[in-house]
C-alpha cells in the first residue's frame, strides 16, 4: 500500500512539474509574443511620425517656395490685362500669351495634357480661374515632356500643350506671369505650380477647371 501511494505521488509530482512547465513556456511565449507586438507598434509609430514629419517639412519647403520670387520671372501689372469676353481671335504679344480678353468658353484645365496646340482664346481663360500653362516647343527633350505631361496630369488647375511659336523651349504661365525653365527637374517648376496654381494672381478664384472645351472641340 506504501509503494502504490509513493507511485501515485510521483506521478503527481511529474505531472505538477509537466504543467508548471507548460505554464512557463505559456508565460515565455506571452512575454514574447508582447514584445514582439511592442516592437511593431513602436516601429509602425515612429515610421508615421517620420512620414508625418517629412509631409510637414515638404509642407514647408513650398510654402517658402511660395513667398519668394521666382528667378528671372517676368511680370505683367494685371489692370492692363483686359478681361472681356470676345467671339473674334485675339493678337495676343506675347506667346503664349499670359492674360487678356477672351473666349467665354474656357479649355478643361484639371490636369489636363493636351498633344496638339489649344486655341489661345480659351486658354487664355483658364489663366483667368487660376490654372497655370505648361507648354513647350520643339526644342523641348522628349524625356522633358513626358516628365512634366506626369506632373501635370496629377496636378489640378494645370494644363500643358505644345506651343511652337514661343521662344523657349520649356514656359510655364500663370495670369500676368510667365517663366522660362531649362528642364523638367528645374526646381521653378515646382516653385511657379506652388506659387501661382489657384495663386493671388488669379482674377477668379475658385472658378472651374471643368466643364469647359477638352481639346476634341467639345
Amino acid at each position: 500500500m506504501s509503494a502504490h501511494r509513493s507511485a501515485s505521488a510521483d506521478r503527481r509530482a511529474r505531472v505538477e512539474q509537466m504543467r508548471k512547465a507548460e505554464q512557463a513556456r505559456e508565460r515565455r511565449a506571452r512575454v514574447l509574443t508582447l514584445t514582439v507586438s511592442a516592437a511593431v507598434v513602436a516601429g509602425l509609430v515612429g515610421f508615421g511620425a517620420y512620414v508625418l514629419n517629412e509631409e510637414s517639412e515638404e509642407r514647408q519647403r513650398e510654402e517658402a517656395a511660395a513667398k519668394a520670387p521666382v528667378r528671372d520671372e517676368k511680370s505683367w501689372d494685371a489692370k492692363e490685362l483686359g478681361r472681356d469676353h470676345v467671339t473674334q481671335t485675339v493678337a495676343y504679344p506675347m506667346k503664349p500669351p499670359v492674360g487678356g480678353d477672351h473666349h467665354q468658353a474656357w479649355m478643361d484645365c484639371d490636369g489636363a495634357v493636351y498633344k496638339e496646340p489649344v486655341p489661345e482664346v480659351n486658354a487664355v481663360h483658364s489663366l483667368e480661374h487660376g490654372a497655370v500653362w505648361v507648354t513647350y516647343n520643339a526644342k523641348a527633350p522628349k524625356d522633358a515632356v513626358e516628365t512634366l505631361e506626369k506632373k501635370v496630369a496629377r496636378t489640378p488647375y494645370t494644363m500643358m500643350s505644345p506651343v511652337g511659336e514661343q521662344t523657349g523651349a520649356i514656359m510655364l504661365t500663370a495670369w500676368g506671369k510667365q517663366v522660362t525653365v531649362d528642364s523638367a527637374d528645374d526646381p521653378r517648376v515646382n516653385q511657379f505650380l506652388a506659387k501661382y496654381v489657384q495663386g493671388p494672381q488669379t482674377p477668379e478664384p475658385g472658378a472651374a477647371c471643368t466643364g469647359g472645351l477638352n481639346g476634341t472641340g467639345k
